[in-house]
């Protein structure tokens, strides 16, 4: 049974979503729970969807994954979308991710440079003979008792790259359970005045992986944008309590 909290991310409205909007791109802060592309089996809402929608002609430039929110860019034709493409492939895209991890972990500039490979049906895994080149920057934003804010740059775009990459040093995303993250209940946080009724079942903070696209910066036709994406309720509620009561 789906949580009702998701429910309510399913059907956003398109217009809500716009940071910024043009003649070429759209930019939404793209909410959890709702896929970019649409699914090989049609049926659900996805965020292509809703963009052509609300413009016919729209492109999702690149994807994030169902639970990740954050910025998203959505070419409005089709020399725009080309033009973004080229962008991505030469990696002239930079991108800033936030994440929370189990343990506290002193990331400075740490660059993990670590080939992955696509094993396809969502499952990839570190190989060091058949993968593709994978790159990713760490710094830690912030500390609390048993976790940490983390910005995430990666330099390549490969599926599930931020989280992989972040297992791989003992420092999996909260509630990322494909990875073996953990996620974090109140209860574990709060130790006193924390009560549960007997046939209450205790729901974690964040009900989804703690990853968000927090800014884009790239250059397009030779102009600069530069874009930035609050925290969704969620990531800003476990944010929030843990500055409260694991610092």
């Amino acid at each position: 049974m789906i949580p009702q909290e998701k429910n309510l991310f399913k059907y956003p409205k398109f217009q809500e979503l716009i940071i910024h909007e043009d003649d070429n791109l759209i930019v939404i802060n793209k909410p959890p729970f709702i896929a970019s592309l649409d699914a090989r089996d049609g049926g659900e809402v996805n965020i292509l969807r809703l963009a052509k929608n609300y413009h016919p002609d729209a492109q999702v430039c690149h994807r994030l994954d169902k639970d990740t929110s954050g910025v998203l860019l959505i070419a409005k034709n089709p020399e725009t979308y080309r033009l973004m493409s080229i962008e991505f492939e030469k990696r002239r895209v930079d991108k800033t991710y936030h994440a929370v991890i189990g343990g506290t972990h002193i990331f400075e500039d740490l660059h993990v440079d670590l080939p992955i490979l696509n094993q396809g049906n969502k499952n990839v895994t570190i190989d060091r003979y058949n993968g593709k080149p994978a790159e990713t920057i760490f710094n830690s934003i912030k500390y609390f008792k048993h976790y940490t804010l983390v910005e995430c740059k990666p330099i390549t775009g490969r599926m599930h790259q931020i989280r992989i990459h972040l297992a791989t040093q003992h420092a999996a995303i909260v509630g990322d359970t494909m990875y073996r993250g953990k996620p974090v209940f109140l209860s574990q946080i709060k130790k006193r005045g924390y009560t549960l009724s007997k046939d209450q079942e205790e729901l974690p903070i964040m009900k989804r992986f703690a990853l968000h696209s927090k800014a884009v910066k790239f250059t397009l036709d030779g102009k600069e944008y530069a874009f930035e994406a609050d925290y969704p309720k969620d990531f800003a509620t476990l944010v929030k309590q843990l500055e409260k009561f694991d610092s």
